[in-house]
């Protein structure tokens, strides 16, 4: 296990994902992609289907690992871990919002929000504990009794923030956690995103939505896994480099 310090909690150096490669059915999913995301900050990532939205987000969470380049979460380089290490990095430090939620309807919010620390070997104490506190943090804390069945849209994705925020996670991933809402129970649950983002966590979210994306501090566009525009720095401290080119596009921050 590599560790490594920055003051970024997700890097992503030249990271390239091949599928089948040197077979006729080789898919080049991301190529030469470089971003940083720090605590506090939160990028979205834009881009027709198949431009490689989903690739980023399976490896900057460790679902998946780079074929080429280097992806460091927290600190530590994911090219040389077993699934196993992964796995566990991945439940320490990120918590992920999906866009079918993926909630059990045969739990109640809290319990929906307690189970990946129970899962974690966290006592049921502690647990509840912290799912109370994460649901307070997205204030429908005295909705935990609830059945997702008994919950809005908008209140369910509240609880799936708050189940991928629950305990010590710092990176949080979202894809396209507004896509199954309302617009005006998108715009809360950006409000959320963003709220937690500024408190300390770093974020990084997938979305067609051109109004969501505003919310976030910078906007990387993707077609055919290469980075084709962004409003501001991907990489920082890294030098200029024209867009289009490489996936270290870089800017000013806005």
């Amino acid at each position: 296990m590599t560790e490594q310090t920055t003051g970024d909690l997700l890097r992503m150096t030249d990271a390239g994902r091949v599928h089948h490669a040197g077979t006729p059915t080789e898919v080049h999913a991301l190529r030469s992609f470089s971003l940083a995301v720090a605590p506090g900050e939160l990028v979205a990532v834009m881009g027709p289907s198949g431009s490689g939205k989903s690739t980023v987000l399976h490896l900057a969470g460790g679902l998946d690992v780079p074929t080429s380049g280097e992806v460091v979460l927290d600190g530590v380089s994911l090219g040389g871990l077993s699934v196993r290490k992964r796995a566990a990095l991945r439940r320490r430090a990120v918590g992920y919002v999906f866009q079918d939620l993926n909630l059990v309807p045969a739990l109640t919010a809290v319990e929906n929000v307690m189970l990946p620390r129970e899962l974690d070997g966290v006592p049921t104490a502690t647990a509840r504990a912290e799912a109370l506190a994460a649901l307070d943090e997205v204030d429908i804390a005295d909705l935990g009794d609830r059945f997702p069945e008994e919950l809005s849209g908008g209140q369910q994705q509240r609880v799936a923030i708050a189940r991928a925020l629950v305990g010590p996670r710092r990176l949080v991933l979202a894809d396209e956690p507004t896509g199954a809402l309302d617009s005006l129970a998108g715009e809360a649950v950006m409000k959320v995103l963003r709220a937690r983002v500024d408190a300390g966590a770093a974020g990084l979210l997938v979305t067609h939505d051109a109004q969501h994306a505003a919310w976030a501090d910078r906007v990387v566009r993707l077609r055919d896994g290469f980075v084709v525009g962004t409003t501001g720095e991907l990489v920082h401290g890294v030098g200029e480099a024209p867009a289009g080119v490489t996936g270290r596009v870089v800017g000013g921050h806005r």
